[in-house]
C-alpha cells in the first residue's frame, strides 16, 4: 500500500514602520468676513449742509435724526463717525457760515423714515453675516476638519473589530493618535470610495498620519499584524499542534489539552482528529487556542456542508463519521489527485467482500510513526486503528482531510481493483490492480525503490 505523505507551511509576516511630518494649523474667521457697519462719504469740512439732514429737535450737536440712505453699499469696515469733542464734530453736523442753520429734510415714504431704513439694512447685513459666521461654525468640522500632513511617524498597533463602521475605524484611530479627527478619516474614505473594503485585525500604523494616507495604509496587507500558518492536508492532530506552536507561538500544552466542546465540532465527531480542516490561517495577536482551533473545524463545516457530506453519506452506505474515515485513509495514503477516487474505490471494494484493508497509514498511526518503510513485524501491533487485524474501517479518521480527499469518499471510481501500490512515491505514481499477483510484483517495485526486502 502506499503510504502517508507531508506538507509544508509559511512562517509569520513582519510588517513595516514609517516616517514622520508636522500637523496643519487651521486659520481662524478671514479678515473679509468680519461683520461691519454701514460707510458712506463724510461730508467737507467747512463745505455745504450734509444733504439729506433731517431737523434736529433740540439744536445741540448730538447724534443725528436720520441715517444712510437705502442705496448705500455694505461691506466689511467701521461705521462713519466721527468721536465728538472739543473741536470734532458729528459727520452729520453742517459746518456752514451761519453755523446753526437748519436745511430742508428730502422726501421720505411715509411712516418710514431714512434713519429706520438705515438701521433696517444694518441689522440684516449683520444678522445675514452672523448666520453665515454661524453656519460656517456649524460645518467646519465637515468640510475643514482636522487633519495631519504626511505620513506620520513612530509606530502604533490599533484593533479594528469585525463589522466596525468607517466612523468607528475613525474614532479607533483618533484615540490613537493616528488621525487627527474622525471626520477626516471619514471623508477620506469616501474620497477614495472604500469604506466597504476597510478589514477587522490588527494593524500597525504610525502617529499623526494624514487621514488619507492613514486609509491607504490600513488596506495594504502588510500593515496587518498576523501569523500565517499553513496546515497541509493530511497531516496529524498532533502535527498541526506542533505546527500551530511552533509557527503560530501556541501552547503545546494547551492545544493539547483543548475542552473540545468549545470548538463546535460536529455532533458525530469522536474528537479533533479529522476535523482540523487543512488551509492557511492567520493567528492575530492575543487569539486563543481555541480561536484557532474553533476557526479550523468552523473550515471543516464549511467544506462538508459544500460537497453536502452528511447528505450524501447514505449513497457509499456509511455514516458521516466514516466518510470522514475514508476520506483521512485516502488523504494518508497520497498518490496524485486522480488516484484519490481509485484509492477509495479500493477500500469499499475490500469492504464489500469482507476483506482487512491491510492499510500501511493505519500501521503508522497506531504505531505514531512517519515512515514508509512497514515491516511484517509492524503489521502485527496491537491496535484498532491496525487494519491488518482488525476488518473494516478503523474506529476513527487517521489523518485531517481536504476537501478533494472527501468528494473523493463520497464519489469513488469505478473498478475492481483490491490492491494499490505507490511504486515512485517521489513521483507519487500509484498502480492499481484485482490480480493479487500483480501487487506482489508492485509490492517488489517499491521495497526496490526504498531499498528493503
Amino acid at each position: 500500500m502506499a503510504l502517508p505523505g507531508s506538507g509544508q507551511g509559511a512562517g509569520p509576516f513582519v510588517p513595516e514602520q514609517g516616517a514622520s511630518s508636522q500637523g496643519l494649523a487651521v486659520d481662524g474667521w478671514p479678515a473679509a468676513g468680519r461683520a461691519g457697519g454701514l460707510a458712506g462719504a463724510v461730508p467737507p469740512q467747512g463745505g455745504a449742509p450734509w444733504p439729506g439732514r433731517a431737523p434736529r429737535s433740540d439744536g445741540d450737536g448730538g447724534s443725528p435724526q436720520q441715517g444712510a440712505a437705502s442705496g448705500d453699499e455694505v461691506f466689511g469696515g467701521e461705521v462713519g463717525w466721527e468721536p465728538l469733542g472739543a473741536g470734532l464734530r458729528s459727520p452729520w453736523e453742517s459746518d456752514g457760515p451761519d453755523g446753526g442753520e437748519e436745511t430742508a429734510p428730502l422726501p421720505v415714504h411715509p411712516g418710514t423714515s431714512w434713519r429706520a431704513k438705515g438701521l433696517l439694512v444694518a441689522g440684516v447685513a449683520v444678522s445675514m453675516v452672523a448666520a453665515g459666521a454661524g453656519g460656517y461654525l456649524v460645518a467646519r468640522p465637515y468640510l475643514m476638519p482636522e487633519d495631519f500632513e504626511g505620513q506620520g511617524s513612530g509606530a502604533v498597533t490599533v484593533r479594528i473589530l469585525p463589522g466596525a463602521s468607517a466612523g468607528e475605524v475613525g474614532a479607533t484611530l483618533t484615540s490613537a493618535g493616528v488621525v487627527a479627527s474622525v471626520r477626516s478619516f471619514i471623508n477620506a474614505t469616501e474620497q477614495k470610495a472604500v469604506a466597504e473594503h476597510l478589514r477587522p485585525g490588527h494593524f500597525r500604523m504610525r502617529k499623526g498620519m494624514a487621514a488619507g494616507a492613514a486609509v491607504d495604509m490600513l488596506l495594504r496587507p502588510e500593515t496587518r499584524v498576523v501569523t500565517r500558518v499553513s496546515v497541509p492536508e493530511g497531516m496529524r492532530a498532533e502535527e498541526v499542534f506542533l505546527r500551530l506552536a511552533r509557527l503560530g507561538g501556541l501552547s503545546l500544552e494547551e492545544l493539547r489539552s483543548i475542552d473540545t466542546e468549545l470548538l463546535g465540532l460536529p455532533e458525530y465527531a469522536r474528537g479533533v482528529e479529522g476535523f482540523l480542516f487543512p488551509a492557511t490561517y492567520e493567528i492575530e495577536p492575543g487569539s486563543t487556542v481555541a480561536d484557532v482551533l474553533a476557526a479550523m473545524v468552523a473550515r471543516f463545516t464549511a467544506a462538508a456542508k459544500d460537497v453536502r457530506l452528511a447528505e450524501r453519506a447514505p449513497e457509499v452506505n456509511l455514516t458521516p463519521l466514516e466518510v470522514v474515515t475514508v476520506a483521512s485513509i485516502v488523504e494518508a495514503e497520497g498518490g496524485r489527485d486522480a488516484d484519490y477516487p481509485k484509492i477509495a474505490r479500493v477500500i469499499y471494494n475490500r469492504m464489500e467482500q469482507g476483506m482487512p484493508l491491510q492499510m500501511d497509514s493505519t500501521v503508522t498511526y497506531a504505531q505514531s510513526r512517519r515512515t514508509l518503510k512497514v515491516s511484517v513485524k509492524d503489521t502485527r501491533v496491537r491496535s484498532p486503528y491496525n487494519t491488518y487485524l482488525r476488518a473494516g474501517l478503523p474506529p476513527g479518521p487517521i489523518a485531517n482531510p481536504g476537501e478533494k480527499a472527501l468528494m473523493a469518499a463520497l464519489n469513488p471510481a469505478k473498478g475492481d481493483w483490491y490492491w494499490f501500490v505507490t511504486t515512485n512515491p517521489t513521483h507519487r505514481i500509484t498502480k492499481f490492480t484485482d490480480k493479487e499477483s500483480e501487487f506482489v510484483r508492485y509490492r517488489e517495485e517499491l521495497n526496490e525503490y526504498l531499498g528493503t526486502n
